[in-house]
């Protein structure tokens, strides 16, 4: 091969992985986008070690669409809004780079408050069966028996909540949810930094949101064995959890 194949090669190659890295950033930008769960604040619908496929354009395009949020728009195009209950990615508003992810609880001029363990939306308490589905959760690198819930939201959306079982929540402040905000909880009730901590999470501009969480891809059980761990993954594999769509 001369010198002249072996530059119109290197272009070619150059060429080749340029438009990879665009078809890579589109995909990534503006339709999906894989993510992994590193704490226990979702459980029991998603658990340590969960790998989700998250859309980008269920609520349309924001900065926070592309990677490193770059300050091309402080408006959000294409918008659609959130529905009640959606398990909702999102950066949050402290520094606008920290992926977080938590169920949508409350729209814009919702009123959120809980009383005696029970959760409250403008006024009205939200039904709730209890279950024995579930009887543990982590929280952190410890565990603690619950109470599990299976809540349903004003428009009909169910999933399931656990609260420690030792002693939850019982009383809170009554959130009022700003205009272009929502108010987010995590399943986990009582291991979850979410909105009811306004210093920290607070309220989340619509500009904030990432996308919806639709799947889980795979998952492992990172108390069994790493990912990358191959002779572990007989035991921390969870064949059960692989392409379950998130509700």
């Amino acid at each position: 091969m001369n010198k002249k194949n072996i530059i119109n090669s290197v272009k070619e190659n150059i060429k080749t992985i340029f438009y990879a890295l665009i078809i890579a950033i589109i995909i990534r930008s503006l339709i999906i986008q894989p993510f992994y769960i590193p704490s226990s604040s979702m459980e029991p619908t998603l658990l340590i070690g969960d790998r989700i496929f998250v859309s980008k354009f269920t609520y349309g395009i924001s900065k926070h669409s592309f990677p490193f949020s770059p300050s091309i728009s402080g408006d959000r195009f294409f918008y659609k809004k959130p529905t009640q209950g959606d398990l909702v990615v999102f950066k949050t508003p402290v520094d606008n780079r920290t992926d977080y992810i938590k169920r949508l609880i409350g729209l814009p001029g919702d009123e959120i408050q809980f009383i005696n363990g029970e959760l409250f939306i403008n006024n009205s308490k939200i039904k709730r069966k209890k279950v024995d589905t579930f009887s543990n959760v982590r929280c952190g690198q410890f565990s603690f028996e619950v109470n599990a819930y299976e809540e349903t939201l004003p428009n009909g959306v169910s999933y399931f909540a656990v609260y420690n079982k030792a002693g939850t929540l019982q009383n809170s402040k009554k959130f009022k949810v700003p205009e272009n905000h929502f108010f987010l909880l995590g399943d986990n009730r009582d291991c979850s930094k979410d909105s009811r901590y306004l210093d920290s999470v607070g309220y989340v501009n619509f500009i904030n949101l990432v996308g919806k969480a639709q799947l889980i891809f795979f998952s492992n059980d990172t108390l069994k064995g790493g990912l990358f761990e191959f002779w572990t993954l007989n035991k921390s594999f969870r064949l059960n959890r692989t392409l379950k769509k998130i509700r």
